[in-house]
């Protein structure tokens, strides 16, 4: 009978949490386990060792981190490092010619250090002046996509508030998810540059489901001055938002901060808190 009324109870709880909204059921749900870190953020650092800025991260608990440049440090000695405190490198941020007329050597390297993602970290100005550039810059990436996946990679494209400013009436993001193909070409959203140009990364995650593999995780005081946060101190809703994860296809989450005051402290702050966060 004991045995019995566990299992009812049990499963009673779990009808419950079944017909929780769905913000709050995933409040019910378990904290991340692998935060990751866009290694930008100690950009300063990164500078003086390389070697000193993945220990430290690695002790507050990181275990993932997205290259912005290699520091002139060789791919192998990278990967070694990696691998001796038990931090992967799922992505990195590249310029457009990397990826385009330098694909050989950027695939090597990524391949090396363990990238799964070569992501284009943003496009000059001129790339996004008309729909027809915009579209254009769409079929370079599905060629450029197409040279990743018969490397065993995935190419990916980053943004900032740029590509939420009309164009001809358009919206550059709109135009470059709907022109590029999903088996192609992954996104990586940076949620506090789409908050700060207005618009609704839940809404993209019901439009384009699956496209959003990787987030940068950073926060936003709001407006008017939309300053940058560190994750859990601006107005972001952070449960809101994953609690569509799946719906968004996320696979990395990646705190960056692009000024942080005192850049150890700033990435400290938010790896305690996403670590913490339920969701």
């Amino acid at each position: 009978m004991t045995t019995r009324r566990g299992f009812l109870a049990a499963a009673a709880a779990a009808a419950a949490i079944s017909n929780l909204p769905r913000a709050l059921r995933a409040a019910t749900g378990s904290s991340f386990d692998r935060v990751g870190l866009q290694l930008y953020t100690l950009r300063s650092e990164m500078a003086k060792s390389v070697d000193t800025v993945l220990e430290r991260v690695a002790a507050i608990g990181y275990r993932e981190v997205e290259f912005a440049g290699y520091f002139n440090r060789d791919p192998a000695a990278l990967r070694a490092k990696l691998d001796s405190l038990s931090l992967s490198a799922p992505a990195c941020h590249l310029g457009l010619p990397a990826v385009e007329a330098g694909f050989a050597a950027t695939a090597a390297a990524a391949k090396m250090i363990g990238h799964r993602w070569l992501v284009v970290a943003s496009v000059p100005g001129r790339e996004l002046t008309s729909v027809a550039s915009i579209k254009a810059l769409a079929g370079r990436f599905n060629e450029i996509g197409k040279r990743a996946l018969d490397a065993g990679l995935r190419l990916g494209y980053h943004n900032h508030n740029v590509e939420f400013r009309l164009v001809e009436g358009a919206v550059p993001y709109d135009i470059l998810l709907g022109e590029t193909d999903p088996t192609l070409v992954d996104f990586e959203m940076d949620l506090y540059w789409i908050t700060q140009a207005g618009s609704d990364p839940l809404a993209y995650f019901a439009k384009y489901p699956g496209r959003f593999t990787l987030v940068h995780v950073k926060d936003s005081a709001g407006p008017p001055s939309h300053a940058m946060r560190d994750v859990g101190a601006g107005v972001i809703d952070w449960n809101a938002i994953f609690a569509e994860r799946r719906q968004a296809g996320i696979v990395h989450y990646l705190v960056e901060h692009d000024d942080p005051a005192n850049p150890y402290a700033s990435v400290a702050a938010s790896y305690n808190y996403l670590h913490a966060l339920k969701f």
